[in-house]
């Protein structure tokens, strides 16, 4: 059976995002985990525990879209190099939900009147639609547009909207009033709801407009679930989750090391996002589990910390450019016995676990998160050597 999914988009060459659609899946796979094995050459083979597979259709719970074209012929997908709009509402790696929702919200944008942004010429109102899918097929809208204006038409067009997407839960409006290369502002407004409801099992994480989750909801669940099992394992008696976001590593571990025999243990998660720090304390909250989340910036915290508060377990989920030698020099010299590393960028986390050379690798684990591209997360466990 062939795992090659038929992609118009690229064939077309309308769209490149998925630079490695025409590679077959097991393919890509044995090369992510090739790179991985040839950066990390201190993991033993025995220690790499089988990849968890990404799938190759209806895998990503987000998109991000811009809106271009022209009033009458709205345009939701990328910008080509012209600067014109390139529809891209059937691409095949969204999920379900997702596709079914886009044609419904450019049939909203039509009718609410408001002109698609024009980058060479900036101007015009609506810059891009961020979708996000809940695994109960919920989902948050959020809008990003240039003027209050637009904020006001969205506003009052809500019923509309919701009319025509009943499975949105949170509906917000970004501005972005200034003509740059992002995808949304510091302002936003809620319209509807206050947060999106992940559920994943023993925990559910709440996602507000702004915070930040891993783009395929399977893959997330499996990451969560190595990391809590390799706790479970160790029955630590604190845990600190750095860089935590909206709390996917601390709620999890946590939810595993209570199920076990052991006492609870202390689990704290910094996150220098306080709108995710907010979403973790609720999370925590309707579960149940005593954690602490602080908005703070992790390696600031970890070295302003006095060294008798250091945990047994330390997680860090860094952004691509790794933990950095402050934070790895902290690692280095921290009386903790148990380190999980999770990577979306295995050249930073080599460089990282070079910079700390009293801990050696106890197991590692290739998440295929982003299939048909180069791009993936790697997790490894870390333990003091002796």
């Amino acid at each position: 059976m062939s795992t090659l999914p038929h992609c118009a988009y690229f064939e077309a060459g309308r769209c490149r995002s998925c630079v490695l659609i025409e590679t077959p899946y097991p393919a890509q796979l044995t090369d992510k985990e090739r790179r991985c094995r040839q950066l990390l050459p201190q993991v033993p083979e025995a220690l790499w525990l089988p990849s968890v597979r990404g799938g190759t259709a209806d895998f990503r719970n987000k998109a991000k879209l811009v809106v271009g074209g022209r009033p009458g012929s709205v345009t939701l997908g990328i910008l080509g190099r012209d600067g014109d709009g390139i529809d891209l509402r059937d691409c095949l790696i969204q999920e379900p939900g997702i596709r079914h929702a886009i044609p419904q919200l450019a049939a909203f944008i039509e009718a609410t009147g408001l002109a698609p942004y024009d980058v060479p010429r900036r101007r015009g109102e609506l810059k891009f639609v961020h979708l996000t899918l809940a695994p109960s097929g919920d989902l948050m809208l959020r809008f990003v547009t240039r003027t209050e204006q637009a904020l006001h038409v969205l506003r009052k067009a809500l019923p509309d909207l919701l009319e025509r997407v009943p499975r949105a839960a949170v509906v917000s409006v970004n501005l972005l009033p200034e003509h740059k290369a992002v995808l949304e502002g510091e302002r936003e407004e809620l319209l509807l709801g206050s947060s999106l409801e992940m559920g994943l099992g023993d925990v559910s994480l709440h996602l507000r407009p702004q915070s930040f989750f891993q783009t395929n909801t399977a893959v997330a669940r499996a990451l969560y679930a190595q990391a809590a099992d390799w706790v479970a394992s160790e029955g630590p008696d604190s845990i600190w989750d750095l860089y935590c976001g909206v709390g996917g590593f601390a709620l999890h571990c946590a939810a595993a090391a209570r199920t076990g025999a052991a006492a609870m243990p202390r689990v704290l998660g910094v996150e220098i996002s306080e709108s995710a720090v907010e979403s973790a304390r609720r999370s925590a909250a309707d579960a149940g589990i005593a954690a602490e989340f602080v908005a703070a910036d992790a390696t600031a915290y970890a070295l302003g910390a006095p060294a008798e508060e250091t945990p047994h377990t330390v997680i860090v989920n860094p952004p691509r450019r790794g933990i950095g030698a402050e934070l790895a020099a902290w690692i280095e010299r921290a009386p903790a016995h148990r380190v999980i590393y999770s990577s979306c960028n295995p050249e930073s986390l080599a460089a990282d676990l070079a910079a700390m050379p009293s801990w050696r690798v106890r197991g590692a684990r290739v998440f295929d998160m982003f299939p048909h591209t180069r791009h993936l997360e790697v997790m490894v466990l870390l333990e003091r050597r002796v």
